[in-house]
């Protein structure tokens, strides 16, 4: 066996990526030329359509008089506007996480006796394996929880005597146990990283069936068990407003792409948590309070709106924070005037931060979301209005809920397999094409050189 040191293979990696970079880099110039949509968008940020749904819809724009006229986003779940369906959920129950589940699936809402029924059969999903928490989730635990979840999800897949059967019924069940184990791998996940990684106290709480799925989550997550019921029905319209938004975001069109090819349940799974992850899409609620954290350690007064104003336009012309030039939060690829989950949070983070006591906090967050748009239009070049996403809050809504920063994007995923799994199965029962788009190469022929002559 060869024996080379890593700092060998460091260097080597160092001195090789240039030349990657030399040989793979492409003129920008060329994109334009053969009408190629970069990130399979146009310039005002309308995606390529590549797909037809019927799960849910993103609206921004309405057509008037032959225009497309901007207007308040519009999230709607099998006909129903996401914001009706929070209004509508019993305000005595916290269980909109299973009704919205319900309804994504099977494309209704539930009645009662289905909703039952449901809300039984989850609870029966949520468990996993003999020894499953000390042979996978225990063994070399992650700071990234995310990848900690793919480990295990993929593992789940060897104790599957039909992990490969694409019949629909089996496909479902798959589907409906992974919904009902998500919450477990992921605490977990983080429960053994903090133990052997951060050395605190190590504790596995099980689920409780006659809780919900929000109820659970924290319950597996605090030392004491305890909640509030504020704090339980914030995080289950979060998992609502977090379980699907159309067929175009980056992990559902993941989904749908590895389904195409015929690909088993849990490796289309794992493949959509890798592409949430990344700070583009789920992470970026992450990047959000970092920056709010950096923001409340370089401004003096964070009352003051001209100083913090300055401290964005810093941010923005790549002299703070992360040197990215990014805003975190603000804009999205398809609302313009305002994201709905965002409307929705609002609501909640301001009772919740009475509760916590964190108003000095939110009135922070509330000035960056006015100010930010205005520091945004005055020094980029848009083609289209920028409002706050559904990030720009949840990170915070996640600190006053005492969830770690780790599980901040497990959580959405806790969120989006819901919408992933109604994506899996709609693409299964209507396509039976592999995704195949198409690349323009560039590469011009050369004759082999022989290693004499090179």
């Amino acid at each position: 066996m060869v024996n080379v040191s890593q700092e060998t293979i460091k260097k080597y990696s160092e001195k090789y990526s240039s030349v990657c970079v030399d040989k793979n880099q492409i003129d920008p110039s060329l994109y334009e030329e053969y009408g190629v949509k970069r990130g399979l968008r146009d310039k005002s940020g309308k995606g390529v359509l590549s797909g037809i749904t019927n799960i849910s819809d993103v609206i921004a724009y309405e057509k008037i008089d032959g225009e497309s006229v901007p207007c308040e986003g519009r999230l709607i779940y099998r006909g129903y506007n996401v914001i009706d369906l929070v209004n509508g959920f019993p305000k005595d129950k916290c269980q909109g996480f299973e009704e919205s589940a319900y309804l994504l699936l099977f494309g209704s809402l539930p009645t009662e006796a289905q909703l039952a029924e449901f809300k039984e059969i989850l609870a029966g999903c949520m468990n996993l394996p003999k020894n499953f928490v000390k042979d996978v989730i225990m063994k070399a635990p992650s700071n990234d929880i995310m990848n900690s979840m793919t480990k295990s999800v993929l593992t789940l897949a060897s104790y599957d005597e039909k992990a490969s059967d694409l019949s629909l019924d089996n496909v479902l069940r798959q589907c409906l146990s992974l919904i009902g184990r998500f919450p477990m791998l992921a605490v977990y996940g983080y429960h053994a990283y903090n133990h052997y990684d951060c050395g605190e106290s190590f504790y596995i709480h099980r689920p409780d069936e006659n809780l919900s799925t929000a109820e659970n989550i924290l319950r597996m997550l605090r030392p004491d068990k305890s909640y509030t019921e504020l704090e339980a029905r914030v995080l289950d319209i979060a998992l609502v407003l977090h379980m699907e938004h159309g067929g175009g975001n980056n992990s559902t069109f993941t989904t749908r792409v590895v389904s195409s090819s015929g690909s088993d349940t849990y490796s289309t799974i794992a493949a959509a948590l890798s592409s949430l992850k990344g700070p583009k899409h789920g992470g970026a609620n992450i990047k959000v309070v970092e920056m709010m954290d950096d923001i409340k350690a370089n401004v003096a007064d964070i009352h003051d709106e001209a100083e913090v104003e300055r401290y964005l336009s810093k941010i923005l012309n790549r002299q703070a924070f992360d040197q990215r030039g990014l805003i975190y939060g603000m804009g999205h690829a398809v609302y313009s005037i305002s994201d709905p989950r965002e409307v929705i949070f609002r609501s909640f983070v301001e009772k919740l931060a009475e509760e916590k006591d964190r108003q000095s906090d939110f009135a922070l967050y509330s000035m960056i979301e006015r100010l930010a748009p205005e520091v945004i239009a005055r020094e980029r070049r848009i083609y289209k209005g920028v409002s706050a996403n559904v990030d720009f809050y949840s990170g915070f809504v996640y600190s006053m809920l005492d969830i770690p920063l780790q599980l901040y994007t497990p959580i959405f995923a806790m969120a989006r397999i819901v919408g992933w799994s109604a994506h899996r199965l709609e693409e299964l029962i209507n396509v039976d094409k592999i995704m195949r788009p198409a690349y323009k190469s560039i590469v011009s022929e050369k004759d082999y050189i022989e290693m004499t002559n090179r």
